[in-house]
């Protein structure tokens, strides 16, 4: 499987968060051998429960299937830059490789806001791509909120 397929994967979790009224974000978490471990949409809304973004959905599935605490060797693609919180998850949780779509200006915490891994007490950073389908992850995200207003 190409690495762009993990996105397109993100991305579909990401349509049917939408089709459920959620935020439209999606996540995939990817082994060191290349093998989808877990995938997760953002549930905040119908859980009622402001952790249940995809990333740390997708964590919690992930190190359950596999019986581990920590996903070194894993990679996690989401759709969009992660936020403060997830990125801390992502940090504890020793992943890899972060790949993400769209960048968050107003909530990330990866490239923009608290840029929780460039913080000297992170003590685990991944390697971080970004843009990774951007345009349509971004598109995905105004069209949600333009028909919410």
């Amino acid at each position: 499987m190409r690495k762009i397929d993990y996105m397109e994967l993100a991305l579909m979790q990401a349509n049917k968060a939408a089709q459920l009224g959620e935020v439209p974000v999606g996540a995939v978490l990817v082994s060191a051998e290349g093998d989808v471990v877990a995938f997760a949409h953002n549930l905040v809304e119908s859980q009622r429960d402001a952790t249940a973004h995809a990333e740390f959905l997708v964590l919690r599935q992930a190190m359950k299937f596999l019986d581990q605490k920590f996903l070194e060797g894993c990679d996690l693609w989401v759709t969009l830059e992660p936020c403060t919180m997830c990125a801390g998850a992502i940090s504890n949780s020793r992943i890899r490789r972060l790949y993400y779509g769209a960048e968050d200006k107003k909530g990330g915490a990866v490239e923009h806001g608290g840029r929780v891994f460039s913080n000297s007490t992170c003590h685990h950073k991944p390697e971080i791509y970004g843009g990774i389908k951007a345009s349509y992850a971004s598109k995905l995200l105004k069209d949600f909120f333009a028909q919410r207003r």
